[in-house]
């Protein structure tokens, strides 16, 4: 691998562990730094690049698992030596697995159909452009309407079921470029009800079969059927996004519990603005 390429590689798993857990859209970051950053390796196929974009979601999962492992391990020692289940995490799996419902429908009956309409061609990068400020306005009037509101499920042992149902629903637009996952859910939470920091901990719980059983479907689709090279770029990629999102999610954690989520929605709206002008000069006035 060429050291420029290593470099990019370095540099979009920097980008993946930032913008995973942060409401501003790690797909859409990514597709956007490889326009402007493009690699060989995704220019002679296409197909490993699409594997990519999902697979190196996973060195940001085995993140969320190491530092929320006390809080999601459902296994406990018993008094009589044994293995015993934690009722409360137990539960607390159930309603993830509820909200997956909703994403694994739309994942196994439209895959094909959501990345031939979203992601080819040039359409993927105004798609993204439109999101990022949709979802940035809708940020910031949320936040200004629960400013003086008390959030009716403030942790996730008062969450009811039917709540972890609709937000997986919500869960289902980050299909769509440029949606921020985190964020979608996130903001359909707030939306429904939950405080800032449940709902984060919610998307990041959630976060871990979602992202890990997109990334088995990737991989069965593409089968293992990778160059040294890229398979090398995948696993530094990954790596370089579990360290990153290591410390990103502690900083967003200590952030959000004092602060709302009113400049990431700044942040997506001038970036969204950047994104459209780049799009018209490239693919309308060019």
């Amino acid at each position: 691998m060429e050291f420029l390429e290593f470099l990019k590689v370095i540099l979009l798993g920097i980008v993946e562990g930032i913008t995973e857990w942060l409401p501003i859209s790690s797909t859409g970051h990514m597709l956007l730094f490889e326009e402007f950053f493009p690699l060989k390796a995704f220019a002679e196929n296409p197909n490993f690049k699409e594997v990519f974009m999902v697979v190196i979601q996973l060195g940001a999962i085995l993140a969320v698992v190491l530092l929320f492992w006390n809080k999601i391990w459902p296994f406990k020692k018993s008094d009589r030596g044994g293995i015993a289940i934690h009722r409360e995490k137990f539960i607390m799996w159930l309603k993830v697995a509820v909200a997956c419902v909703p994403i694994g429908i739309v994942g196994l009956l439209f895959e094909d159909k959501i990345d031939e309409f979203f992601y080819q061609g040039n359409r993927s990068t105004l798609t993204i452009a439109m999101t990022l400020i949709f979802y940035g306005i809708l940020f910031i009037g949320i936040e200004k309407l629960n400013q003086n509101k008390t959030p009716r499920f403030a942790n996730l042992n008062t969450m009811p079921y039917q709540l972890a149902l609709y937000i997986g629903m919500f869960q289902c637009l980050a299909v769509i470029p440029g949606t921020s996952r985190s964020g979608i859910t996130i903001l359909g939470a707030m939306i429904l009800g939950s405080s800032r920091v449940m709902a984060a901990e919610f998307t990041f719980f959630l976060a871990i079969p979602t992202m890990a059983g997109a990334s088995l479907l990737k991989l069965l689709k593409f089968g293992l059927n990778f160059s040294g090279v890229e398979l090398s770029m995948l696993m530094v990629a990954m790596i370089v996004a579990f360290v990153v999102s290591f410390f990103c999610i502690r900083l967003l954690m200590q952030y959000i519990s004092k602060h709302s989520f009113s400049a990431f929605g700044w942040y997506r709206i001038v970036l969204g603005i950047v994104v459209f002008i780049h799009y018209v000069c490239k693919y309308v006035i060019a």
